[in-house]
């Protein structure tokens, strides 16, 4: 198998695209990705969405973004994991550059959340969770966390206002990139008096519906030179599965498909959590902020919100989170996020951050895209050449 790196990378701002079809959206960040990388040529095309069926109307992704951008008859699929189908649809791209199947191949999450209400929107995304024993008892996403959130405040003896640093941490950066959602601070005033969702889950806990793209172009490492784009290699895309009910996992707030991805991740990488400088969470809710560092194993089980209390996830801290936002103040297209992420965690190998978000000398930066409430989790490690 070939070494793969991103040579091309390209995104929309989060936000209400009613401008946009789904289609006009995906083609925006891939058009946008193949100027950085200088090409205009890609041989195949991996969309990673879950939701443009129900909430757009529109399924058959792979075709119809390939015709709209001009590239008629090339490979193209669509592929759906959850809130972790942006980076299945990477994984599926770096494996077709590494097999040698592909020398160009374009990764692009893309998912328009907007269009209907939000009480449809909800009723959507909980087709991630188990729909016999989950969803039909009316068991939200929210309330899923809430249930973690719950248990895990009994065992480690947290209280609600433990979590606070997390959600503060990702509006604080949010504020400095120009294509987050939300782009302003919130205190932790704020934070506890915010509107409840799913005790003990609040509105400023929770991730928020939106619209967006983002784009890769992948390449074998051994061949950056011939494109314009600045190179960054990819050191491992690792995937892994667990039960989509919380009730069949043996510890519903450890995720074991997190534990394992990341492993394979450092394994393949041949690095330690440590040598991590930068980790984009997959912080769709706080609680599993808390529950992906953990699994990560960059802190102990209990530890993450006592840690993000000194200071260490911070953008100045010892290993900064969601640093263009996260889900929490960037927000979370579901489909494009696991995307999002791996061109956020570009530009921090890159040293091209927006001002006040550039974390200095940047060797590693790991991304993970959580599916479900922890079903399927993609971890992915990025190198500076």
């Amino acid at each position: 198998m070939r070494q793969t790196a991103i040579i091309g990378i390209g995104q929309t701002p989060v936000r209400e695209h009613w401008d946009y079809p789904i289609r006009g959206l995906a083609v925006k960040a891939l058009r946008a990705a193949m100027q950085d990388a200088g090409t205009e040529r890609i041989e195949g095309l991996f969309v990673g969405n879950m939701l443009s069926g129900a909430l757009a109307e529109q399924e058959h992704l792979g075709a119809l973004v390939a015709d709209y951008a001009g590239f008629p008859g090339i490979e193209a699929v669509k592929i759906e994991a959850a809130c972790a189908s942006g980076a299945a649809a990477v994984r599926q791209a770096v494996l077709a550059v590494a097999s040698g199947h592909l020398e160009i191949a374009a990764a692009v999450g893309v998912e328009k959340l907007t269009e209907f209400s939000g009480k449809f929107s909800s009723k959507a995304l909980a087709t991630a969770a188990d729909a016999d024993y989950e969803a039909s008892i009316g068991l939200s996403f929210a309330a899923l966390n809430a249930l973690m959130m719950q248990r895990y405040m009994y065992e480690y003896g947290y209280s609600k206002e433990d979590f606070s640093p997390f959600p503060m941490i990702a509006h604080h950066n949010a504020q400095f990139n120009p294509n987050a959602m939300f782009r302003y601070p919130i205190t932790k005033a704020q934070y506890l008096k915010a509107k409840p969702i799913a005790d003990p889950v609040n509105l400023l806990d929770s991730s928020p519906v939106s619209d967006g793209a983002a784009a890769l172009i992948i390449v074998p490492l051994e061949k950056i030179s011939r494109f314009a784009g600045k190179g960054v290699k990819i050191s491992a895309c690792e995937i892994t599965t667990d039960s989509i009910g919380l009730d069949n996992r043996e510890n519903p707030i450890i995720l074991a498909a997190a534990q394992k991805s990341a492993r394979a991740a450092y394994k393949t990488a041949g690095v330690l959590p440590k040598d991590i400088s930068v980790f984009e969470a997959h912080d769709a809710f706080s609680i599993i902020t808390a529950l992906s560092l953990e699994a990560s194993g960059f802190v102990k089980d209990g530890q993450a919100p006592r840690l993000a209390a000194e200071g260490i996830y911070n953008i100045d801290g010892r290993l900064p989170i969601s640093t263009f936002g996260g889900l929490k103040g960037r927000g979370h297209p579901v489909g494009a996020t696991g995307v999002y992420q791996l061109v956020e965690a570009t530009e921090q190998v890159r040293g091209c951050a927006p001002d006040k978000l550039q974390v200095p000398d940047v060797r590693t930066a790991m991304t993970q895209n959580i599916g479900g409430s922890g079903a399927t989790v993609v971890t992915s490690i990025l190198e500076k050449i």
